[in-house]
This record gives structure tokens, sequence and C-alpha cells, in this order.
């Protein structure tokens, strides 16, 4: 469970049920949190033992929603996030026992759910921070001195930070852990845009105190209350863009992981930043480019073909130094410890490191928007084919690709991408607001974005008529 209000009640309901059940689960010794990250991690080790029974995971968080929101993941033995077709099974099933007001369903008493021999208490903290070595190169930091912080932002990895930083002490640095305490009303955030409380490590306004305090630390980062996600805040830029960093990561990794294959490869969402792409073709690496969605990289980082896979929403894995996979779902604590070897290695932070890819590939500039659209339109979007799209040009270029489905596997994007040599936009119908969401980018500058931006909204509306 992470650190939200409702996560804890929701977390021994659940095991009164398992309990009842006779299901064997492995809760944490002290029935403290965990990360999203630390359960497919353990997922995967488990799995791996040779135990004839594959485990699977549950995590309670509602992600970086507002302090009164709950939520319910499920990761099947793959370690990775669940798809739709387990996610909806479990959601249907879910309503029929509310409706049926829970007939049939077998529940002990908290008490004794803790005290069944089907419950163990395990020591996810030093099964996770001892196995770190081998996916982050600690060796780096070795006397740099390097001023370091992190902030848990009251999450699920409180407890996993204290750990981190006393391996980091080994090497003579200092990581500097800041809010080290659990507020479930999270009164210690600075409000995000919409003047509401939000554990979001990418938005600049929820991370207006560690932007202010740049300057005390080389590099600094973020992680979201289950820290499935990262924010990265660098002395030369502040808060990096979760897609800048991205294409960062990857040049780095790329080229300081001599155990990788040469053939391992880049995953990447089909709304990541098209920098992400020039750097993987400079590096001569195979890209994945898949639609919105975690899951389609678990069998990548299973089977050791893709190195490192990531979406705009800064959320992302990699692979363990040696190439074998470390987790199949987005780990936050290690993207905020990359930040910190790249920093030691290079002599230069992120924000600087991604100045010299635009130096080489180009600066693009990434904006989402949304624009109105009533469920029928929204609809039509969602199963929109190219041919539907008679346009030759957009914003002054000849368009190169018109995709409904996604290059790297042939999935359904669920809406529609157009890219061009110097920019591109992909439409997608929003799954609560009436609207349909625009991501757009340009590498010809902002007024050139903008003419994407038009010119995809009158496309669009075109199609869906």
């Amino acid at each position: 469970m992470d650190t939200h209000a409702l996560s804890e009640p929701a977390f021994a309901t659940a095991l009164e049920v398992l309990a009842a059940n006779g299901v064997t689960v492995m809760i944490d010794q002290n029935l403290g949190y965990t990360p999203t990250p630390v359960l497919s991690h353990a997922i995967l080790e488990y799995n791996g033992s040779g135990s004839k029974t594959p485990a699977d995971g549950i995590v309670i968080t509602p992600s970086h929603n507002p302090p009164e929101d709950g939520g319910f993941k499920y990761n099947p033995p793959n370690g990775g996030p669940a798809d739709t077709s387990a996610t909806n099974w479990i959601q249907n099933r879910a309503n029929e026992l509310i409706a049926a007001k829970l007939q049939g369903v077998n529940r002990i008493s908290y008490a004794r759910a803790l005290a069944a021999e089907t419950t163990i208490r395990h020591d996810y903290i030093t099964a996770y921070v001892n196995d770190l070595a081998n996916v982050i190169d600690f060796e780096a930091l070795s006397g740099t001195a390097l001023k370091l912080a992190v902030d848990p932002l009251g999450g699920a990895g409180v407890a996993y930070w204290p750990r981190i930083a006393d391996l980091i002490a080994q090497y003579k640095v200092t990581l500097h852990i800041l809010n080290p305490y659990v507020d479930q009303t999270f009164r210690f955030m600075t409000l995000d845009w919409d003047s509401r409380i939000r554990m979001d490590c990418s938005s600049p306004f929820a991370m207006a105190s560690m932007i202010a305090n740049k300057d005390k630390y080389d590099v600094a980062w973020a992680c979201d209350t289950d820290h499935d996600r990262h924010g990265i805040v660098c002395k030369s830029v502040g808060l990096l863009n979760p897609n800048h960093y991205l294409a960062v990561c990857i040049q780095y990794l790329f080229t300081h992981r001599p155990q990788w294959s040469a053939a391992v490869g880049i995953g990447k969402t089909l709304v990541s930043s098209s920098i992400i792409d020039r750097v993987a073709a400079g590096l001569n690496r195979p890209m994945l480019e898949v639609p919105v969605g975690f899951k389609w990289f678990v069998d990548g980082l299973i089977g050791g073909q893709l190195g490192f896979v990531g979406e705009e929403s800064a959320g992302a894995t990699f692979l363990r130094r040696d190439g074998t996979v470390w987790t199949t779902d987005k780990d936050g604590l290690i993207l905020g410890l990359l930040s910190a070897e790249m920093t030691a290695r290079t002599g230069k932070d992120p924000g600087q490191l991604y100045a010299e890819l635009t130096a080489k590939y180009g600066a693009p500039i990434y904006q989402r928007i949304d624009a109105a659209a009533t469920k029928e339109e929204k609809s039509k979007l969602s199963k929109l084919s190219p041919s539907q799209v008679s346009a030759k040009e957009l914003a002054g270029e000849p368009i190169t690709a018109i995709l409904t489905e996604a290059p790297g596997n042939h999935a359904p994007i669920g809406g529609l991408k157009v890219t061009t040599a110097n920019g591109w936009f992909a439409a997608r119908p929003s799954g609560t607001e009436d609207v349909y969401k625009i991501y757009a980018e340009s590498f010809n500058g902002p007024d050139h974005l903008k003419q994407i931006q038009t010119e995809a909204k009158a496309l669009v509306a075109k199609a869906i008529a």
C-alpha cells in the first residue's frame, strides 16, 4: 500500500478476504508502505526462483492523485501492469459482488488475517535495496562529493530512502532526504496548477519548493506517492521535462552499460518526444514505438530485448547492468538514482546533458492541449482509419505517416498520429471528460508548434465529421 488515507483500510479489507480464502500473502514486515516498483521486483524475483506456484501482486494506490482518492492495482505474474482483459474482469466481478451486497464473499477479522499462517511478513526493503547495485553504478559516486537530495513527497518510499542514503554514504556522498515523514493530508505540498494537492513529481507547481532550492544540490529528485514516477531537478534548468530526461537516460545508458547486447533496443510510447527517435538512430539502436500504456513493454523487458523503456508522463525503467530484467513496471527510485550516477560519471547534470543532445539533434517544443468533443465524436476518433485522413501536408511540411496503429506492435492506438520531418501530433479521446487530447511537437519553434496544433484540430474535425 501507499500512504494515501484510504490505502490502509483498503489494505486491511483486502487481507481479510485473501486470508479467509486461504491465499498466501506476503506483506511488509512492519505493516509499512511498499512502492509499486518494489512489488514488481519482488514478483519477478519470486517467480524466477523456481517456485511452482507463480506469485502476482496487489498495489493499493491512486498514484499521485489528491489525498482523498484511493486506488487498487493488480500486477500479474509477469510483474507489469495488468492489461484490460484482466482489469475489466476484476472491475465487472467487483461490481457484481457489490450489487449482490457482497453475498458469498469470505472474510475474517483483521486480527485473524494478520495471524493466519498464510500471511507472511516479508522484508521488502532489504530485498530491494540490497539489489540496487546490480542496476545502478554506485561506484561512480566515489570521490565526487556530490550534493544529492530526494523528496519522497510523503509517499511509499519514505522508509526506503534512509536505507538507500546509508548505501550511498559508503561512497562518501550524502543523500539529503527532504520531507521524510508521512502526512495523509500532504499539507507540505505546494498546490498544483488547479490549486489542488497532487503528489505529481512532473508538475512544476507541485515541485515548486524543490525548484526554489535547486542551487543547493548538484542534482535532486522526487517520486510520486507509489514511487513509480520520477521528477529530476538540476542546477542548470530546474525541473527537467520528462521527455527530455528520457532522451538523456537513453544516451547515457547505451554508452555506459558495456554488458548490454548491441541488439538491445529502446521502447517509447507514441506520444513521447521524437528526440528519442533521433537519439536512438544516433546510437544505432532499434526503437519499439507502442500505444500509451506500460504493459506493452513487459515482454521486451523480460526477454532482455528492451534496455530502456519510458513514457511521456515520467514513468520508466531499465535493465540491470548485466542486461537482465529489473522491473516490468515503472521505477521512480532507479530513475532518480540514475541522475546521480550520470552526474557523477560525466561531470554534467541531466539538464546540461540534454543541452548537448539538442545541439546535435535539434531542440523540440512539446505541448499537450485539450479540444472539446462529444461522446459520439470521441467514439469516431478512437476508431479512425488512415484512409479517413485526406491531408497531404501538416504545417507546411509533407506528411510522412498517418498512424492509427502503433508501428512497434500494430496495436490500435485508440486515436490518430500524423508525422512530418520536423513535427507531429497525436489525438486521443479522454476517458473521463468530453474532450480529446492533442499531443504535439515541433523541431521548428513555437510558431510551428501552434500551426501544427491549429491544423490538427481542423484535420481531426474533418475526419470525424
